[in-house]
C-alpha cells in the first residue's frame, strides 16, 4: 500500500496509473512514482473464537467437519452414480440412431444403383426416359480456390468480350461460300459420332466404339495419333488444353497425352454421355446417364462435386466466361447451372421432341444454340432475356452444332448435308453461305474459321476450305 496526497492506493495499480498517465487519478496534477510514499501498518491476528479455546470444543468441530466431509462424499457418489446411469443411456440411444442410419444409408445407396439401372435399360430404348421421381442429391461445395479460379476466368474473359474486334485474316461469308472439300482421311472410326477441336483450332479428336480414340491433324492432313485407352466405347470428346478427355459408355472419363492414360474417373454410375472443359484449362465436367454431372479438378486430379438432376444428362457445355454450365436433359429441354454453386439458375424448355443431343455457346456469350435428336431446327436461346432468340431449320435432323470464335458463323450437320448460317449484326438478319449435300455426324471449325472439318457418317473427315 502507499500513499499519494492523501489517498491509498495498491503499488500496483497506482504504478501502472502513473506509467500510463503521469498524472494524480484524483486531481490530475503531475506525478511521478518517487512521489509516493510507503505505508506501513502491523499484521493483526485475529484471536480464536471463544468456542475453540477448550479441547471439547475442539472434537466437537472436528466431528462436525467429520460429518460434513462423509456426507459430501455420499452425495457425490450418488450424483456418479445417477450421471453413469444417464451416459449409459445415451450411449444406447446413440448406438440406435447409429444403426438406423447405417440402415438408411444402405437402403440409399440401393436404391440409387437400381435408380440408375432403371436409367440405363430405358435410355437403351430409342432415348426414352423413365417418369419416376428422381433423387435430388445435394452436392458438395467447391473449394475456395477453384471458387477463386472461376471468379478469375470469368473477370479476365468478360473484359475482353466487349467490342472485341475479328481477328484479321477471319474468313468471311463469301470465303465460307466457297468451301468445297479438299481432303479426306479414313478415320477407320466406324462408331465415332462427334469431334472435339483444341484450342488452336489445328487438332481434331474422335472416337470409336470399340475404345479406340484418333488425332487429326489439320495442317499435316492425316491422322498423327491413334491408340486404345482401354475404357470401353467412346461416347464424346473434349481437349484440355493440350490432353485429350474422352466421355466412355462404361462411365469412365480418361484423360490422356500422346496415347497413354494421364487420369481415369469412375464417377457416374451408368454411361459418361459427354464432357466439357472449363475455359480455364483446369477444371473438367462430364455428364452421365444416372442423372448427373460431376466436376474435377484436372490439376489435383480429384472429383469436386456431383449434382444430380431430374432427367438423364445428354450432353454438356460450359459458357465461354466459364461461370455458367449448360446440360441437355433427355426429355428435351435444357438445364442451366450457376458452376460456383452447383444451383439450377434456369431452365429452357423443351422446343422440341427428342432429347438435347448437341449444345455450343456463342462467343458473344449471349447467346446458346441447342438441337434436338431427330430434329431439323436449332434453337438459339438469349441468355440476357431467357427466351428463344431464334429457330433456324436446316432440313436435316441435327447431329452437330459449332458456333466459330467471332459468334457470325453457326455449322450445322446432319445426314442430310452440312449448313452454315451468318448472322450479319448491322443488318441483324441471317444468310446462308454454305450448304453442302454430305453426310454428317459433327462438324466444327478450323483455325481463324478458314477450314470446316467434318466427320461423316462413314467415319471420315472432310476438310472444306477455298
Amino acid at each position: 500500500m502507499v500513499l499519494c496526497a492523501s489517498n491509498v492506493f495498491e503499488r500496483r495499480l497506482i504504478e501502472a496509473y502513473i506509467s500510463e498517465n503521469g498524472t494524480d487519478p484524483v486531481n490530475g496534477e503531475e506525478l511521478s512514482a518517487e512521489d509516493l510514499i510507503d505505508l506501513k501498518q502491523s499484521r493483526l491476528v485475529k484471536p480464536r473464537p471463544p468456542t475453540l479455546t477448550s479441547i471439547p470444543a475442539l472434537l466437537s468441530t472436528f466431528q462436525n467437519e467429520w460429518d460434513a466431509l462423509v456426507l459430501e462424499s455420499f452425495q457425490l457418489k450418488q450424483q456418479l452414480a445417477e450421471t453413469r446411469q444417464e451416459l449409459s443411456t445415451a450411449l444406447y440411444y446413440n448406438d440406435s440412431a447409429q444403426r438406423v442410419i447405417a440402415r438408411l444409408q444402405k437402403e440409399r445407396d440401393e436404391a440409387r444403383d437400381a435408380l440408375s439401372r432403371v436409367s440405363v435399360t430405358a435410355v437403351t430404348n430409342g432415348g426414352s426416359h423413365t417418369n419416376g421421381d428422381a433423387m435430388q442429391v445435394d452436392g458438395q461445395e467447391l473449394p475456395d480456390e477453384i471458387i477463386a479460379k472461376i471468379e478469375g476466368t470469368q473477370e479476365k474473359l468478360m473484359a475482353t468480350r466487349r467490342k472485341r474486334p475479328v481477328p484479321e485474316e477471319w474468313a468471311t461469308g463469301d470465303a465460307i461460300a466457297s468451301y468445297d472439300v479438299k481432303t479426306a482421311a479414313d478415320t477407320q472410326f466406324t462408331g465415332s459420332k462427334s469431334l472435339a477441336v483444341d484450342e488452336t483450332g489445328d487438332f481434331f479428336l474422335c472416337g470409336d466404339s470399340d475404345g479406340a480414340v484418333g488425332i487429326y491433324d489439320l495442317k499435316q492432313g492425316a491422322f498423327t495419333t491413334r491408340s486404345n485407352l482401354g475404357a470401353g466405347a467412346v461416347l464424346h470428346g473434349a481437349w484440355a488444353r493440350d490432353r485429350p478427355v474422352v466421355a466412355t459408355a462404361s462411365g469412365a472419363v480418361v484423360v490422356s497425352q500422346e496415347g497413354t492414360v494421364q487420369a481415369k474417373f469412375q464417377q457416374h454410375a451408368g454411361a459418361a454421355n459427354a464432357v466439357a472443359v472449363h475455359p480455364s484449362g483446369d477444371i473438367l465436367a462430364s455428364a452421365g446417364i444416372d442423372k448427373s454431372y460431376v466436376l474435377y479438378d484436372l490439376q489435383q486430379g480429384k472429383v469436386l462435386t456431383q449434382v444430380f438432376s431430374d432427367y438423364e444428362l445428354t450432353t454438356i457445355a460450359f459458357h465461354p466466361d466459364g461461370h455458367l454450365l449448360a446440360a441437355g436433359t433427355s426429355e428435351g429441354s435444357t438445364l442451366l447451372y450457376d458452376v460456383k454453386t452447383s444451383q439450377l439458375a434456369h431452365t429452357f424448355a423443351a422446343p422440341a421432341a427428342g432429347f438435347v443431343n448437341r449444345l455450343s455457346f456463342s462467343e458473344n456469350g449471349t447467346w446458346l444454340a441447342s438441337s434436338n435428336q431427330g430434329q431439323s431446327t436449332i434453337t438459339i436461346f438469349d441468355l440476357r432475356k431467357l427466351n428463344v432468340l431464334k429457330t433456324l431449320d436446316v432440313g436435316t435432323a441435327v447431329t452437330g452444332v459449332s458456333w466459330d470464335y467471332t459468334g457470325q458463323f453457326l455449322a450445322a450437320c446432319g445426314p442430310g448435308g452440312v449448313v452454315v448460317s451468318q448472322y450479319s449484326k448491322s443488318a441483324k438478319a441471317w444468310s446462308e453461305p454454305l450448304r453442302k449435300a454430305i453426310s454428317a455426324a459433327d462438324v466444327k471449325w478450323g483455325s481463324k474459321a478458314n477450314s470446316l472439318v467434318v466427320l461423316t457418317g462413314e467415319g471420315a473427315v472432310n476438310v472444306f476450305s477455298t
